[in-house]
């Protein structure tokens, strides 16, 4: 209890502190302080749950499981390391006088409340609460696109707070049709939205009323993941806001907005499963199956169409997000343990990419991919973390991105082998969209005048050795959480 209250409290109160002193000079440093006791915070959580099996406090509103974990622990992790890399970053941008003092503070803070939000978020048991938390990071992260106040950084930030508004309107009201088929099945209201309890009612939800809401939360929460055709505000928020927020937002909020996805489908799932009214079971699984294979083919061609370093990673991470959907749609537990793996080295892997990209942007002082050249003649450090972060994205052994990638395939063969040759067409599109912008950016010839910048690279160095670890070995006790993970989504396992 001790642990999961230390995890929600320091981000909330380091948010506050940030607000008050986030335009000091020493304000970086401050932001690494508290982003390592988040982190700490929540390896005591992770090792008290490692030995209780779980933690639940305030009447079950709040409820850490091997689900949720490991999610937990994620975010602090890619908090932590991108805060390294956000403190001479955004400093090199206040001196390029790109950022005032006061926008220095509403970054810190901004920073501190997203971390808040999506901790909040994962350890919530109340659907409505998960609601809340993720309309909190939405209205962070807005804040974050629109910080550099340019016409297009204001024009990225209203898109995103309209097309988002709009799907975590959809959202809400799926959650409403949520608590009208629980209040049906369960006696105390309070406690309709209590996932556990949901759970543990799933057979008696009304499953016309499930399949709509899951409809709406899929659009809804599938908008936050990036899903397409409601992807177009990811393009445009990565390009415009600055570097550290993309890391953090294709690390973590797209994860969070497909945790809550997968809640609701094992709800659905439940309350389809055991009625005698035809409905087929796998609907909620097929449904996600499919907006999951049109966004990782649709991102994997417009790779191809991209000119801006950071569109280009923004849609790749709507191509893995699109893949870990169809896995968990797949709804096999092979599938869904590639998907929990896939996870986790996606937000590590990418977070790493996006730190290289932000120190590549200001070697060659613009986001344009055609006047980023020569990277490793002019930083070697930079260019090879370029190079390497984007050979993993793209699969290729022994990262952990080939790991889960092939653990998905294997599935995809033993359940729908017709569906085999799409996702291999759609990993080598995306693979040669990928190199063939990569190629000039990393060996092309280095323009004279450009010169290395002061780069953090260990970040980069510490995410890219664990997704290289995870590809070689998964340790026993993630594994072990992984196994307990893929029996609560399949069915298999109780919360």
């Amino acid at each position: 209890m001790n642990a999961l209250i230390l995890t929600l409290l320091i981000p909330l109160l380091s948010s506050v502190a940030m607000a008050i002193m986030g335009q000091k000079k020493t304000a970086g440093y401050l932001n690494i302080i508290l982003s390592l006791a988040q982190f700490i915070a929540t390896l005591f959580m992770t090792s008290v749950v490692f030995k209780q099996g779980h933690i639940g406090v305030s009447n079950g509103q709040f409820y850490i499981d091997s689900f949720n974990v490991y999610l937990i622990a994620l975010t602090a992790l890619v908090g932590l390391t991108t805060s390294f890399f956000s403190r001479p970053y955004m400093e090199q941008e206040r001196q390029n006088g790109r950022l005032s003092s006061a926008r220095m503070r509403l970054y810190h803070a901004s920073y501190q409340g997203f971390l808040f939000t999506m901790q909040l978020a994962l350890s919530t048991n109340n659907l409505g609460i998960l609601w809340v938390a993720l309309e909190g990071a939405t209205l962070a992260t807005v804040l974050l696109v629109s910080l550099y106040r340019t016409p297009e950084a204001i024009e990225a930030a209203w898109k995103y707070f309209i097309i988002c508004g709009v799907g975590i309107a959809q959202a809400l009201f799926g959650t409403v049709l949520i608590y009208f088929a629980a209040a049906q099945v369960i006696p105390d209201p309070e406690q309709a939205l209590l996932i556990r309890v949901l759970v543990e009612h799933a057979a008696g939800l009304h499953p016309v009323i499930m399949t709509i809401a899951f409809v709406f939360l899929l659009v809804g929460y599938g908008t936050k993941v990036g899903l397409v055709p409601m992807h177009t505000w990811l393009p445009d928020a990565h390009s415009e806001g600055p570097t550290p927020m993309s890391a953090v937002l294709s690390g973590l909020l797209l994860n969070v907005a497909l945790y809550a996805l997968v809640r609701v489908k094992i709800l659905t799932d439940g309350a389809l499963a055991n009625n005698l009214s035809g409905h087929d079971p796998h609907l909620a699984g097929y449904l996600m199956m499919g907006f999951g294979l049109l966004s990782f083919t649709v991102a994997g061609y417009m790779l191809h169409r991209q000119r801006d370093i950071k569109r280009l990673f923004s849609y790749s991470s709507i191509e893995h997000m699109g893949l870990m959907t169809f896995a968990f749609g797949l709804g096999v537990p092979l599938a869904t343990f590639g998907a929990l793996l896939h996870m986790t080295v996606h937000s590590l892997t990418k977070s790493s990419i996006f730190i290289t990209v932000g120190h590549a942007s200001h070697i060659a002082q613009t986001q344009k991919i055609d006047n980023i050249r020569g990277l490793i003649a002019t930083q070697p450090s930079v260019g090879w973390g370029l190079l390497i972060g984007t050979a993993a994205i793209a699969g290729f052994p022994p990262f952990g991105v080939f790991t889960s990638e092939f653990l998905l395939l294997s599935a995809t063969m033993q359940t729908h082998p017709w569906l085999t040759i799409p996702l291999l067409i759609g990993l080598a599109v995306a693979f040669a969209g990928l190199f063939r912008h990569l190629q000039p950016m990393v060996y092309g010839e280095k323009p004279a005048e450009q010169t290395g910048v002061q780069a953090n690279m260990w970040p980069v160095i510490i995410q890219l050795a664990l997704v290289l670890w995870l590809g070689l070995s998964i340790p026993d006790f993630l594994a072990q959480w992984f196994d307990q993970a893929t029996q609560l989504i399949t069915g298999s396992g109780l919360l």
